[in-house]
């Protein structure tokens, strides 16, 4: 179902990190409390019956497909790739990048700053869908699945869209802008880590590729925003630097 969305954002092939490099990246210290509403971006933009098609219905033949896909390709993973999974699951930071780009982000103050700000805005604008869309988790579909968290009152009903992968592909993709040259890496990254959700039963390959959508838009319209255009020059002449 990803083929639907692919005319919004990139795809790169490269190979990624392995899960010993991204746990060599040091955990970064709990942030102040996000803020709920939109800073920057406009509401209209992300109105989610307008930016994303409909989910599958629950108990429909395209969701039971779905199921059967996830059940197959936990299965046949590795165990190095589900503990991959499960660390990812456990940091939803742009720190994730980290090792890809070569350098710890969460030394580079006015490139965190700018990333701060896109993880936020853009889980803001993966919420609105999670609420509108209000879809089943797949282990709270199937009791056989366990996600990677473990979280006995995660809420079961925000599916659709991923946001672990709404992060991975808003920040990828301010950062493939500001470092060009490593954009492949980085898109490879971004599209690995959200892949874990799958892995982890906490998402459908459609809830992914949304977040794709959700998270490239997000990206786009935050880099063109004249009040953020200091920071991302900041950001870059930051990372051009080290």
């Amino acid at each position: 179902m990803k083929a639907i969305f692919l005319s919004f954002a990139v795809l790169a092939l490269p190979a990624i990190p392995t899960l010993a490099q991204a746990q060599a990246v040091a955990p970064v210290a709990t942030a102040p409390k996000p803020p709920t509403q939109f800073q920057y971006l406009n509401p209209a933009d992300f109105e989610p019956a307008r930016l994303l098609p409909a989910p599958p219905a629950k108990g429909s033949p395209a969701e039971k497909l779905e199921l059967e896909t996830l059940r197959a390709l936990i299965a046949s993973a590795s165990t190095a790739r589900l503990e991959q999974a499960k660390w990812d699951a456990a940091h939803e930071d742009s720190a994730i990048f980290s090792t890809t780009i070569g350098r710890d982000i969460t030394k580079l103050p006015a490139t965190w700053e700018l990333l701060e700000i896109v993880h936020s805005e853009a889980n803001i604008a993966a919420g609105l869908s999670k609420v509108y869309f209000g879809r089943t988790r797949p282990w709270g579909l199937d009791p056989a699945l366990h996600d990677c968290e473990g979280k006995p009152n995660a809420n079961p009903l925000r599916g659709y869209p991923s946001g672990h992968a709404t992060l991975s592909y808003s920040v990828g993709y301010v950062l493939a802008q500001l470092l060009p040259g490593q954009a492949s890496a980085i898109l490879a990254k971004a599209d690995d880590y959200a892949r874990s959700r799958e892995y982890c039963a906490s998402h459908f390959a459609s809830d992914t590729a949304a977040s794709h959508v959700v998270g490239t838009l997000a990206a786009v319209r935050l880099l063109a925003d004249p009040r953020l255009a200091d920071r991302v020059a900041a950001a870059r002449a930051e990372l051009a630097a080290h």
